[in-house]
């Protein structure tokens, strides 16, 4: 056998392979609905990329679009085009609703790198109310003023209890501090901070976000939406511009009728989505189900007192729990009310497991029609509410402060179902704080803080409670429902629990993978997990 390889090797290295008729290659240079129409052709056409791309023009991609995408609905077509937009001015609250988006992809400035005090903030419409614009503005001032303070003196501290290697130079020793003291005071920074991002996503889903944004009760949101419409509608921004018009000045100088052709081809505008996304527009389906699941929730709970829980809890399985014993369910009744459950979840403040006990207590026809109000309103070209995306084996409730949330919103393989931000559930006291002798400082800013969100949600105007969110600080907690498969559960424990982590996001973390272990104790040998009681290098990243 050993002699037969040998001349088979032998033959191979002697005898030339033939040129693989496969052909591979990027492509650059094309606008987003013409890229789209020429990998739809592969479909419909028998032409090479190449020869598509050197037949379409912006007409007959408009067309085409026109025809296949709206009136055939072969919306997959959009899935094709994918758009780079920059974002910037928008507050903190505004972007964790543009990135709430699963299949998004982007970027946002991040609280640890960067001082968010030269940021300046975000003021919503009092709608004329002179004294509430006055007690907002003067709470945001006084939090800013209080995350400068608390940034210097946490810097200080950490300097005096870490030394600086010999081999680390000063810069990089004060710059590596200087983010772990970010870290600590960005609990103060208010919603309203402005903050900036980038996003790179296909047409369909751009149309989905903007009709999205487009209806949420938030006016900056509103706002937000239109302006990306209208960003995917008109000239885009040219990177190049200006050293192409030094081209074609320096073409002009050498033969005016051929700086003429230079500058139609090099300086044309262009529309990134001026067809797939002119039809975005407010989400009907999603303003008025939203409406009634929050009269449902309202009706459900009857000002029931939030039960205390805590940091995760792990929610698994159909339903047959301690806590439900003597239900008498059908096969079946677990995903209803799980179904029921996440609906009104989103609209109320309280935990998943209390609103589960409640949907079940409250019996099939209650839950049913629950589940009816999520979906009586859809049209024809509406997805399903996220709350649909039930049968996940794992549910974590998770109830942490609204910064250490920001950095855990990302992972969007799973699916999260947020309730809105609120600071009835108090505020996360990082121990730095007291340690570095500032702790009355930050709870006096805090309080402060609670008070006026109070007292601004109950001003004049019909979007009031929402205006006032923008007043209340990172610190604060807020619940959101992570369901997820194993897969999921061990990357996001494995990866969050990482020493250079944020120390909040890393208690969650390892809160995950504690209460998996303590369900499937034959399952935590499988996570690679780091012990968050163990002491961390603050000078490694």
């Amino acid at each position: 056998m050993s002699e037969v390889l040998s001349t088979d090797a032998a033959t191979a290295t002697t005898t030339s392979s033939p040129k693989p008729s496969v052909e591979v290659f990027a492509v650059y240079g094309v606008e987003p609905e013409i890229q789209a129409y020429a990998m739809a052709k592969y479909s419909r056409s028998s032409l090479s990329m190449k020869e598509s791309l050197k037949e379409i023009t912006s007409q007959k991609a408009e067309k085409f679009l026109n025809t296949f995408y709206f009136q055939y609905g072969h919306r997959s077509i959009a899935d094709l085009a994918h758009i780079a937009l920059a974002v910037e001015r928008l507050s903190i609250l505004a972007a964790i609703v543009v990135a709430d988006e699963q299949r998004w992809d982007g970027q946002e400035r991040s609280t640890r790198y960067q001082d968010f005090r030269k940021s300046g903030y975000y003021t919503p419409s009092f709608q004329g109310d002179a004294a509430a614009t006055a007690l907002y503005r003067e709470t945001i001032e006084s939090l800013f003023a209080a995350y400068e303070k608390i940034s210097q003196r946490t810097f200080e501290y950490l300097a005096n209890i870490t030394p600086r290697p010999d081999e680390m130079k000063q810069d990089a020793y004060e710059r590596t501090l200087r983010a772990r003291a970010f870290d600590i005071s960005r609990y103060l920074l208010p919603l309203s901070t402005n903050t900036s991002l980038g996003e790179i996503v296909n047409a369909r889903t751009l149309e989905t976000q903007v009709a999205h944004l487009l209806s949420q009760p938030h006016q900056e949101i509103r706002d937000l939406g239109g302006l990306l419409k209208q960003a995917a509608l008109s000239p885009a921004y040219n990177a190049n511009e200006e050293s192409l018009r030094a081209l074609v000045a320096a073409i002009r100088a050498v033969s005016p009728e051929l700086a003429e052709r230079a500058e139609r081809e090099l300086l044309r505008e262009v529309r990134v989505a001026p067809t797939l996304v002119k039809y975005a527009d407010p989400n009907r389906y999603e303003i008025v189900t939203r409406i009634e699941l929050q009269q449902a929730a309202e009706e459900l709970m009857r000002g029931a007192v939030i039960e205390p829980a805590p940091l995760v809890d792990l929610i698994e399985g159909d339903l047959i729990e301690d806590d439900l014993t003597g239900a008498a369910l059908r096969e079946g009744d677990g995903l209803e009310i799980e179904l029921a459950t996440t609906l009104v979840y989103r609209h109320c403040h309280y935990s998943y497991r209390q609103l589960r006990n409640a949907i079940a207590a409250a019996g099939e026809a209650r839950r049913r029609e629950i589940i009816d109000l999520g979906l009586r309103h859809r049209g024809k070209h509406d997805e399903l509410l996220r709350a649909f995306s039930a049968g996940q084996q794992f549910r974590f409730d998770i109830l942490m402060d609204i910064g250490g949330f920001r950095d855990m919103h990302r992972h969007r393989r799973c699916v999260q179902i947020m309730q809105d931000f609120t600071t009835v559930h108090g505020f996360d006291t990082p121990p730095e704080v007291e340690a570095a002798g500032v702790r009355a400082d930050y709870e006096s800013a805090m309080k402060r803080a609670a008070s006026a969100v109070e007292r601004l949600a109950a001003s004049v105007g019909d979007e009031a409670a929402q205006s006032a969110q923008y007043a209340i600080p990172l610190a604060f907690r807020k619940r959101t429902l992570f369901k997820m498969d194993f897969a999921e559960a061990v990357y996001i424990s494995e990866l969050r629990t990482t020493p250079a982590g944020h120390s909040s996001y890393r208690n969650v973390a390892y809160a995950m993978y504690e209460a998996v272990a303590a369900k499937h104790p034959e399952l935590a040998k499988y996570f690679r997990v780091h012990d968050v009681r163990e002491p961390v290098d603050l000078l490694k990243r």
